[in-house]
This record gives structure tokens, C-alpha cells and sequence, in this order.
């Protein structure tokens, strides 16, 4: 019997341009590019070099610090740059895809025959260990450190997030051998949300045997993997537990198991206000979105392209390709050419207040276009109360960002910073009447103190 965790704390955003449960077909031009910083905490070390030809599942670059961590291309193709910043910084491996796919073959693998160290092994070797993250400093993990548990967060409930239940449809065997194979690693926790159809036919394939389930109950951002941890087994100072809180990685490691090779195929969201016709479709981890974007809005008005969910999604260009772990791809006005007579003044039925400002919150389940405004500038952070009602954890988060900002590690440690990730803080962030960049300033004090204790 699976564990229900009821959250009152948080907020649901309803937000215009929801994908509906359909499938649209694309033709890629043949463009990809694996983008290091979709790895947070990896330092890359390239391996190929212009012109060399890869297969799907060859590694294109490793982590510095753990070469064994490799990370593995998407396609079969030929390198056709290596795209360096300031001061060489790696910005991408860009593969252009052959006509006809070539993919390493791993071997197919029983997970029940296999112990924790064989899994661990089989992931390194193809390329796509470094896609699970560990707490604390939320960061792509290493194989050095075993976890005392590991965290799969298979709920997604932020603004127009992409529904897993239709993207694991006739895949829950591939999830289930995801499951099974981190069971081997150590104790494995699944979060789930009210999803009575997936969680039938996950059950029907025995998960509850490798897996404790839990489902959480609550408004966003119940589906955070760190939110999921907090209620479940807190994370003390000198522990490490792995976290997955994108499920679409779980679907890679069952693949890998029962194919024997690497496919990292995502069914992706294309949703927003500014989307004509918001809906699904199938993409590689890389692929290139000028395709995707190439008709989908109106472009004779500023809009804001976002890689991943409005909340904690990065900002991109039709140019741009699909991010490790993007589930969605938003496009939201850029409301650089708003136009409101007497400001604030206006009763505003059309804008989204959580303090209730606006006459807005007389018209209930309203769905919103929001633009990507801030509406104010940064001042003085305000002591109310305002982090808390949007936060279902056990910390002070007004006071864990104060100590951030000052940079005392003492009082960081002692409110809870080990427990933590930028995207706890987003909704904070969305309500924030400081206008404070709450993301950026968690993950500045996580890598600050990760410096520090390494």
C-alpha cells in the first residue's frame, strides 16, 4: 500500500496553452548538440574533436573531476564543432546525424541477476550515469559515493508541465526496469501524484517489490524531488542520496536494459499562451528546435522561448536544441511592448495576483497569459512571510536566503541548505515581492559551500 503525503503549502499557476494529449510528426534537419550545462556541476573534458564519426552511445565529452562519468550523443553522425565560450569554456558538441542510424549495442542485461556495483557499471559505460542528481548541492552525481536512498520524482505539476502518465504510455515495462535497476543500488523511493491509471499498470508489473511508494498530495511544487525527500527521509550534513526528478531519465536506464542500447527519445511539450496549437511530440535529447518553432507562434510580437517549464526552464532561441532534461518547450509573451494606462491603478481581470491585489481572483480557475515581465525592480528583501506559504518543507526559507547572501555557512547548515535545490525556491521566487533572483542565489551558496567541504 503505497504512502499518501498530503501538502497544503504551494501554489498551482494556471497558465494558458496547455498541450493537449496528442502527437504531432517532425522531420529533424539532422542537427544536435549535447550541452554541458544541462549537467549542473560537471566540468567538461571533450573527447572527440571536429570531424570525427560517433555512434549512438559513443561518449562526446566526460566530467573532469570523474572521467569514468561519461555522457553519450544522441545520434550516430559526425562531429561538426565544438563550441567554446570565454575563456574555452565548452558550450556544446554539435553532431550532425547520419542518414541512417548506427548505435553502440551494450548488451542486453537480466537487472535481476545484476548487484548495485553492475548497474552502476552498465550506466557508466553507456553514457548516462551523469543524468541522475544527488543531494546535497543538487548536482549530476558521481559513482564514488553511494546514496543511502535514491529519490524518483515521477509527478510533474508546474505551469503547462507535460504529463508522464501519456509519455510512459505502453513504456511502463521501461520504467519498471529503471525501478528495479536502481533498487539494486540502494532503496528506492518513488513519488507519484493522483495518477490511478499509471499507477494500475506499474503495479501490475510488480514495482511495489523494488520500490516504496509514495503519493503526494498537494498543489505545486509537490512533484520537486527535494520537496519529496524533505517529507520522506531529510537529508543530515554527511549523507548523499540520488535524486531523478525528471522520470524521463528512468525511462532511459530501462531502455538501456532492455535493448541494450542508448535511446534518449523524450516525449516533449510544446505549450504557451503564444503557441497556436499547443501539443506533443517526440524529440532526442539535443535536437535542434528551429523545426519544432519554425510555424508554432505568431513571431511579429515579442515572445520568450523557454527551455524546460516556466518556472525554472532557461531562456533559448529557435536555434537552440532541446535541453538533457526539458520535458517542455514554452513560449510565453516577452511583454517588452506592454502598453497599461494608470498601471496598478486598473482593476486587472486579466493579470494573476497571489495577494489578491487584482479583482482577478474573483473568476476562479481563470487560465492566464503571463508574460516574462517583472514587474518592479530588485529592493530590499521583505520579512513576510511570503517564502513560507509557497514552500511545503521543513526550513525557513527567508532566513536560509539571508544567510546565503551574507555568506555565513554556519547559519546555512543549520537551516537546512543540504536539503535543498534552486527549483525548491522558483514558486518563492514567482511571489517574491523583492523581485530577488531566489534561484541564482541557492545555487551560487551550493556551490560556495560545495568548494568549501570538498
Amino acid at each position: 500500500m503505497a504512502n499518501v503525503i498530503k501538502l497544503r503549502k504551494g501554489l498551482d499557476i494556471n497558465l494558458q496553452g496547455k498541450a493537449e494529449e496528442k502527437l504531432i510528426q517532425l522531420k529533424s534537419k539532422g542537427q544536435y548538440a549535447l550541452v554541458p550545462d544541462d549537467f549542473e556541476g560537471v566540468t567538461p573534458k571533450v573527447l572527440v574533436k571536429e570531424g570525427d564519426h560517433v555512434k549512438a552511445g559513443d561518449a562526446l565529452f566526460v566530467n573532469k573531476q570523474y572521467p569514468e562519468v561519461k555522457f553519450a550523443s544522441p545520434v550516430s553522425g559526425t562531429v561538426s564543432a565544438v563550441v567554446r565560450g570565454e575563456r574555452r569554456k565548452v558550450l556544446c558538441v554539435k553532431v550532425d546525424a547520419d542518414a541512417q542510424q548506427e548505435q553502440v549495442d551494450f548488451g542486453k542485461k537480466d537487472v535481476a541477476k545484476l548487484d548495485g556495483q553492475a548497474v552502476i557499471n552498465a550506466l557508466l559505460e553507456a553514457g548516462i550515469f551523469g543524468y541522475i542528481n544527488q543531494l546535497p548541492y543538487a548536482v549530476s552525481t558521481n559513482p564514488s559515493v553511494l546514496p543511502k536512498a535514491i529519490f524518483v520524482s515521477a509527478l510533474r505539476d508546474k505551469p503547462l508541465a507535460a504529463d508522464f502518465q501519456f509519455e510512459a504510455k505502453d513504456q511502463e515495462l521501461d520504467f519498471v526496469t529503471g525501478i528495479m535497476a536502481l533498487s539494486k543500488i540502494a532503496k528506492t523511493h518513488v513519488g507519484l501524484g493522483i495518477q490511478p491509471d499509471f499507477q494500475a499498470e506499474i503495479r501490475k508489473l510488480g514495482i511495489d517489490q523494488y520500490a516504496e511508494l509514495n503519493i503526494f498530495d498537494g498543489p505545486c511544487p509537490a512533484g520537486n524531488v527535494g520537496v519529496q525527500v524533505n517529507h520522506v527521509a531529510p537529508v543530515n550534513k554527511g549523507e548523499v542520496v540520488w535524486t531523478i526528478g525528471d522520470p524521463t531519465v528512468v525511462l532511459f536506464i530501462g531502455r538501456l536494459f532492455n535493448t541494450g542500447k542508448v535511446d534518449l527519445r523524450r516525449r516533449v511539450a510544446l505549450c504557451g499562451s503564444e503557441v497556436k496549437s499547443p501539443a506533443y511530440v517526440d524529440m532526442l535529447v539535443g535536437e535542434e528546435l528551429s523545426t519544432l518553432l519554425s510555424n508554432s507562434y505568431d513571431a511579429s510580437h515579442g515572445v520568450r522561448i523557454i527551455n524546460g517549464n516556466v518556472l525554472t526552464g532557461r531562456p533559448t532561441t529557435k536555434e537552440g536544441f532541446l535541453g538533457a532534461h526539458a520535458s517542455e518547450i514554452t513560449v510565453i509573451p516577452e511583454g517588452d511592448h506592454a502598453d497599461e494606462v494608470l498601471g496598478w491603478i486598473l482593476p486587472r481581470f486579466s493579470q494573476f495576483s497571489v495577494s489578491r491585489s487584482y479583482f482577478s481572483w474573483l473568476q476562479g480557475s481563470k487560465k492566464y497569459a503571463l508574460d516574462a515581465r517583472i514587474k518592479g525592480g530588485e529592493r530590499h528583501m521583505i520579512m513576510s512571510g511570503e517564502y513560507d506559504k509557497v514552500l511545503p518543507m521543513d526550513i525557513y526559507g527567508e532566513y536560509l536566503i539571508k544567510a546565503i547572501i551574507a555568506g555565513d555557512i554556519d547559519r546555512q547548515e543549520a537551516l537546512g541548505i543540504y536539503e535543498v535545490s534552486p527549483e525548491d525556491f522558483a514558486l518563492a521566487e514567482f511571489v517574491d515581492s523583492s523581485k530577488l533572483e531566489l534561484q541564482r542565489i541557492v545555487r551560487e551558496g551550493l556551490n560556495i559551500l560545495r568548494k568549501e567541504n570538498a
